[in-house]
């Protein structure tokens, strides 16, 4: 390839006139300190991140114990996602933003306790008003927990940002996963009292996220030296070429959430429906695909590590076509299997994604966190509303057969400019 620019800049491949950004070289490897991950702090993040969205997904779990006890109609529990989701998903950008200008070492504990005042309201709230004004708190916690941690996630990466990113992420979809698990477990027989006893989790995250917390404060002046030498890559590109790329990513988180939400929320029903499982059954089925999504996870950054992130992207968002494709028209058994490459595919481009995105954006990592993980929480809540709406007015089936297609729209990864691996930069 012939290509002209400074180490660190963007080239333009003479064939084809598309821009290659090239890593800047701030250590034995482009980008990559000689110290390794910090193994206990991104033990930590995860850690927490499995105690913040066990917790966030206890709230959509008990609803029917909530509709029980206060005679909520259905809209009322959907003005209850709703309240948890714009503090959840909306506020995440700002609390970014805000942050990228002035790094807050203790806000991740911070979050955490919100999370605590929020479930200890939940578990006594007498009323429909502070039902609401608990599920704010829960979102809150979550939306100032969400790019602060990612920050620190990066920071603590030794330059391996695709794992410490996977590392992290892995946590939250354990905590999605055993969030309903505990509520039936525990909250459904014990009743809307025993929320209280997850406080708990909520003051072990605390403790755990105040000691990450001294770690970023001693690290926060070294971290953001090494940001303003690094990544210089995104500052160069022209503007609109940085927003059309970001825009690209949004519209792939899109796809890929909206069919995790066809999965997570109404699998269980599609079996029940279609093959006459009990519900039992059902839900073992449910978790051999979050499992795979787990397992999806912790792959794709270090994949994205050492291949470069636009191939994860190309390989997890229109590589899982064909088995999206064939899911609907399966017996039993082979819908079961096809779950498993379909949610380890899947999972695996968010950490890519969100690397990718880092590093269009150099020093905007906590803008970046809050966007893609709030957009992604976004669509997660707004496909299942509206495939909910869907299989009302037709079937379920007939959701599955549409949500087949989906990933299609990963051919737009034709547009995201190639990033050079680092084995190659």
């Amino acid at each position: 390839m012939d290509a002209r620019a400074s180490e660190g800049g963007v080239a333009v491949e003479a064939s084809t006139g598309a821009p290659v950004i090239r890593p800047s070289r701030t250590g034995p490897a482009a980008g990559v300190p000689a110290a390794g991950p910090a193994a206990l702090v991104l033990g930590g993040l995860s850690l927490s991140h499995l105690l913040n969205d066990m917790m966030q997904s206890l709230l959509p779990a008990i609803y029917p114990l909530l509709k029980q006890a206060y005679a909520l109609d259905f809209g009322q529990i959907g003005f209850l996602t709703l309240a948890f989701q714009l503090t959840a998903s909306l506020l995440q950008p700002v609390v970014g933003l805000f942050t990228d200008k002035r790094p807050l070492p203790f806000s991740l504990a911070t979050g955490m306790l919100l999370s605590l005042c929020g479930l200890l309201l939940l578990s006594h709230a007498g009323s429909y008003a502070l039902l609401v004004m608990a599920a704010c708190l829960v979102g809150l916690g979550s939306a100032i927990f969400h790019p602060e941690a990612s920050r620190v996630a990066r920071l603590a990466s030794g330059g391996r940002y695709g794992l410490a990113q996977s590392v992290f992420q892995v946590g939250g979809n354990a905590g999605t996963a055993l969030g309903p698990l505990l509520a039936a477990f525990i909250v459904v027989p014990l009743g809307q009292g025993s929320v209280g006893l997850f406080a708990l989790a909520a003051l072990a995250g605390f403790v755990v996220l105040s000691l990450v917390g001294r770690w970023y404060r001693d690290r926060l002046a070294a971290g953001a030296g090494r940001a303003k030498k690094g990544g210089a890559a995104g500052r160069a590109l022209p503007r609109s070429k940085v927003v059309a790329t970001i825009a690209v990513l949004l519209v792939l988180i899109f796809s890929k959430y909206f069919y995790m939400a066809s999965l997570s929320s109404y699998f269980t029903f599609y079996l029940i429906h279609r093959f006459g499982v009990s519900v039992q059954e059902s839900q073992l089925y449910l978790f051999v695909f979050l499992g795979a999504v787990a397992a999806g996870t912790v792959a794709g950054g270090p994949i994205g590590d050492r291949f470069g992130r636009k191939v994860v992207i190309w390989g997890s968002i229109l590589g899982v076509l064909p088995f999206t494709l064939a899911l609907p028209h399966m017996n039993l058994f082979w819908t079961v299997v096809m779950t498993v490459p379909i949610g380890m595919i899947l999972a695996s481009a968010m950490p890519a994604i969100l690397v990718y995105a880092q590093e269009l954006l150099p020093g905007r990592v906590g803008l970046v966190g809050g966007l893609f993980f709030g957009f992604a929480f976004g669509m997660g809540g707004l496909g299942a509303a509206v495939l909910g709406e869907l299989a009302d007015r037709t079937s379920i089936e007939f959701v599955y057969g549409v949500c087949a297609f989906l990933p299609a729209v990963g051919l737009l990864a034709a547009f995201l400019p190639r990033l050079e691996s680092p084995r190659a930069a």
